[in-house]
């Protein structure tokens, strides 16, 4: 049931409270109407209240804590289907399978993938362990733990299910293994060890009865396995859970989702990061795949931080000094906005010149060189005083400066403020930057 910002208001205990009839109380009843504060905030309501107004005025989908340490990580809290009605709130999260024969040589392929992008660090998130059989499995565990992931526990056998919490409980893994047939004896597991539980089935309709059922029994940390045998089919099952949670109101499919593209698309690395790309849109919270190389990296980890980005919000590269092409304290220096996509231009075509060059990028709101000159967010003022505070003259001897083609107007008043440095002005178009580079 989704209350108004009124309905708060008539449900607060007046007797108790000291705002009451205050319209401060009222503008407190519709940010907790519109999710910005927390019913926790108001010291007069009481804990019967509050439970009932947290339970009504909840995010659709469940946000739920999983995995500990440096592998916790949040998934669900989606309020929309697109992220330009509002933004989505918990990026998906990578999954590679693992099994007790192919762990030791999976594992250092999945450390390789491991950089940092606008801020942001690029990994392997979770291991999904496979089950063959008890004794193998309690050693695959033992063997994934510790290792800054997550676990997924992909195992429907109870007693290993068991066997292998006893020894990785403390990490906080998801136990993948709740079906119609077993999902008591899972539903009890989990409860007894705290964990996320992981429902599946082979249809939509038992995957609603089997989610009802668990409810049920008094669990609801909880993340739907919508991989079906076809393709087709778990793109329906994707879908169709999202869109009964946050169109329908059906809380019963107001949990994050787990896809398995392995099994739709096992020994076809292609095809597999096709397929991981359409969940990252639509909708899984965690996305399972054979492996995870740098060429299946690269486009999915740019797509997902694409998508899960504030659309109201540019993404900017953190201001500093970027070393390019083993630059370092005689390289000439060469300055542009903080905008990612003009950063990732930029200096694309300067380490593809080979030149060593010292890119240095201040803060400019995060826009791009004509918006941010327009705004002064980018001018002679902004770039000299991000030289003299960051201390770049102590930093680097050479005094060769270049700037972009489009900003050309500020060469004058930077000559003028910088009168040590020679300003010079690069071509208007990045794809120029290679000839200048090596003619300079």
């Amino acid at each position: 049931m989704a209350l108004k910002g009124l309905d708060i208001f008539k449900l607060t205990p007046k007797k108790n409270c000291k705002e009451c009839g205050n319209p401060t109380c009222m503008a407190f009843a519709m940010k907790v109407a519109q999710g910005a504060v927390s019913i926790e905030a108001c010291p007069y309501m009481s804990a019967d209240a509050i439970a009932t107004l947290s339970e009504a005025t909840a995010p659709p989908m469940k946000t739920l804590k999983v995995g500990t340490g440096a592998a916790e990580h949040s998934i669900g809290g989606e309020t929309v289907l697109h992220r330009h009605e509002k933004t989505f709130v918990s990026e998906n999260l990578f999954a590679v399978s693992v099994c007790a024969g192919c762990i030791d040589s999976k594992l250092p392929e999945i450390e390789k993938v491991d950089y940092e992008r606008i801020g942001e660090r690029m990994y392997v998130e979770a291991l999904n362990l496979e089950f063959t059989d008890k004794d193998s499995y309690v050693q695959l565990v033992e063997k994934a733990s510790g290792k800054g992931r997550l676990l997924i526990l992909d195992v429907k056998d109870a007693e290993a299910a068991e066997a292998a919490l006893e020894k990785c409980a403390a990490d906080k893994p998801i136990l993948n293994g709740a079906t119609p047939d077993n999902y008591a004896q899972f539903t009890e597991i989990a409860k007894k060890y705290g964990v996320v539980l992981g429902i599946g089935a082979p249809d939509i309709d038992a995957l609603h009865d089997t989610v009802a059922a668990v409810e049920g029994l008094g669990y609801k940390d909880l993340v739907l396995d919508v991989t079906a045998a076809t393709l087709k089919d778990t793109f329906a099952n994707a879908v169709q859970v999202r869109r009964a949670a946050l169109k329908d109101g059906d809380r019963t499919f107001g949990y994050p989702s787990i896809v398995n593209v392995k099994k739709l698309a096992e020994g076809d690395p292609h095809r597999q990061t096709a397929l991981a790309s359409l969940f990252v849109l639509k909708y899984g919270s965690i996305i399972v795949m054979e492996d995870m190389t740098y060429s299946q990296a690269l486009p999915l980890y740019g797509l997902r931080q694409n998508i899960f980005t504030d659309p109201q919000k540019p993404m900017k590269v953190a201001p500093g000094i970027y070393p390019l092409n083993g630059a370092d304290e005689n390289s000439v220096c060469a300055t542009t906005v903080d905008f990612a996509l003009t950063y990732f231009v930029v200096s694309g075509e300067l380490e593809r010149s080979g030149v060593p060059v010292n890119l240095l990028i201040s803060d400019a709101g995060g826009y791009s060189v004509l918006t941010a000159w327009a705004a002064g967010k980018f001018s002679a003022g902004s770039i000299t005083k991000f030289i003299k505070e960051n201390e770049i003259e102590d930093k680097i001897k050479n005094r060769t400066l270049i700037i972009p083609g489009k900003a050309a107007v500020l060469k004058g008043e930077l000559q003028e403020r910088l009168p040590e440095w020679n300003i010079l002005v690069a071509p208007n178009e990045a794809t120029n930057l290679v000839k200048f580079m090596k003619e300079l």
